[in-house]
């Protein structure tokens, strides 16, 4: 359709102006005599301005309506506790709520592709420059990617899987979130998402990607560090990549070539603390630099589901990081074999268990 708008105006007829005689100046009773010119431009504005009211009226109606409309659908960025946390919790560890939290500045969002359900997310920075960027470009150039399919992916493969069962439902649980790539992958297929991220920075761009997505009422995540015990520790952050922040010194260096390191305190929590009983759980992803053997025992309840009823797992399993940690990947596999996930692949540098 197209909207065509008019405009008119009223020219006055002008006439040749004559010196009237003596005579000609009596007016004739009859005939009134004419308004200055100046007064009838005045009457001809008036009449212009008032036809035009109901015009400009008209026009903003439309837009007051879609104002509000827009307002009225403005997220509440406030997570609400009672869809993921437990009783148990302890009174001091809630929900991050994104309202009181400062907002990321600036945002950079980018949309991730090639996945059945694309979505946003927010960068949490941009890093250093590569060592050697002749290399990227000569990649770019030959159409190479650069990098294999993200975890984003995965997760979608995998909860197609429970949609095309028809189970309906349930909740993933995201440990070492980082911006939120795995967390808004599952939240835009329609499933909860809890997830877990120590480092504040990564918080905000995971609100940013809450309000991004419009996934307010499918997101919880807590400021804290899931592991096998409630208190706090030390955390080791790299300057330059948020994501590859660690409880070990040694694994943040190991997952990023750097020596500036900031320690922060976190709390950190079990995820059998957190997670209820009766809570359908249908996927855990663990990626947390080699901390992966204490979020494991911490979700020993958890994981200790019968057949059928056990979460899908995928953790890291990288043997550097997980000896800086005092680990290694035999004591974990040993460990999920007693709750009874004999079942494990390795894909890349992650692990894939099930119990089926």
């Amino acid at each position: 359709p197209r909207s065509v708008l008019y405009f008119t105006a009223a020219a006055p007829a002008l006439h040749r102006h004559r010196f009237p005689s003596a005579a000609a100046q009596t007016p004739e009773p009859s005939r009134p005599m004419p308004a200055p010119l100046a007064a009838s431009w005045r009457r001809h504005a008036s009449a212009a301005a008032s036809s035009s009211t109901p015009r400009t009226l008209l026009l903003l109606v439309p837009v007051l309506i879609l104002l509000v409309f827009v307002l009225s659908r403005a997220p509440d960025l406030t997570f609400s506790p009672a869809t993921a946390a437990s009783p148990r919790l302890p009174a001091r560890l809630r929900p991050f709520d994104c309202y009181a939290s400062p907002q990321a500045s600036p945002v950079l969002a980018s949309l991730v592709e090639g996945v059945p359900r694309p979505f946003l997310y927010s960068l949490a920075d941009l890093g250093p420059l590569p060592d050697r960027p002749h290399r990227n470009i000569a990649r770019l150039l030959k159409g190479k990617r650069f990098r294999k399919p993200d975890i984003s992916q995965t997760i979608q493969e995998l909860l197609a899987g429970e949609v095309g069962r028809g189970s309906g439902g349930g909740v993933v649980v995201d440990v070492g979130a980082n911006v939120g790539m795995a967390a808004f992958a599952a939240a835009v297929m329609g499933f909860r998402v809890v997830a877990f991220e120590p480092v504040f920075e990564n918080l905000q761009r995971i609100c940013d990607g809450v309000y991004l997505n419009r996934v307010q009422d499918q997101v919880v995540v807590y400021h804290a560090a899931a592991s096998d015990r409630a208190g706090n520790i030390t955390m080791h952050k790299v300057i330059g990549r948020l994501d590859n922040s660690a409880i070990s010194a040694t694994g943040a260096k190991l997952a990023f070539k750097s020596n500036e390191e900031v320690a922060v305190e976190v709390a950190t929590i079990p995820l059998d603390e957190v997670i209820p009983d009766a809570e359908r759980v249908v996927l855990i992803k663990i990626d947390v630099q080699g901390w992966e053997s204490h979020v494991l025992r911490g979700a020993s309840k958890l994981l200790s589901r019968r057949r059928g009823e056990a979460p899908y797992l995928i953790y890291e399993e990288d043997e550097r990081l997980l000896q800086a940690s005092n680990s290694s990947a035999q004591e974990m596999r040993a460990f999920l074999g007693s709750v009874g996930y004999n079942q494990c692949t390795r894909h890349g540098t992650d692990a894939h268990c099930t119990k089926e």
